[in-house]
């Protein structure tokens, strides 16, 4: 692995962990971290009240190029995972299921994007 792959990859894993504790500080209780399912990984799991959240995070040089890192391959890759995980924990399934973005910029405040994107299904239906 490159120098700088494995300088992303370390970066990676402290905003992961950033917005671990950022969550926590917000009330969240951690559910799953970095959550394996057969459709891929989810990078956090976390439960406040009546909502579940399935928390995608990127770090990237700036927040703009975060939010855009996440392509709509991605968010379906995610979609399928967390009904992969639910079906496993159907204690949950009576919370509301939300998709939020957590992203991270060197020397930036955090940005944690609460229903940052509404699942395929539903997003065909508001149109």
């Amino acid at each position: 692995m490159s120098r700088s792959r494995q300088s992303a990859e370390a970066f990676g894993r402290w905003a992961e962990r950033l917005a671990q504790l950022w969550l926590i500080m917000k009330g969240y209780q951690l559910l799953g971290y970095r959550a394996v399912t057969a459709a891929g990984e989810i990078d956090l799991i976390a439960r406040r009240g009546e909502y579940l959240a399935f928390v995608e995070v990127k770090a990237r040089p700036d927040i703009e190029q975060a939010r855009s890192s996440l392509s709509f391959r991605q968010r379906s890759r995610i979609e399928r995972a967390a009904s992969l995980w639910l079906a496993r924990n159907p204690r949950f399934s009576d919370h509301f299921m939300r998709y939020d973005l957590f992203l991270v910029a060197p020397w930036r405040w955090p940005r944690h994007e609460r229903a940052a994107w509404l699942p395929d299904d539903r997003a065909r239906d508001l149109l």
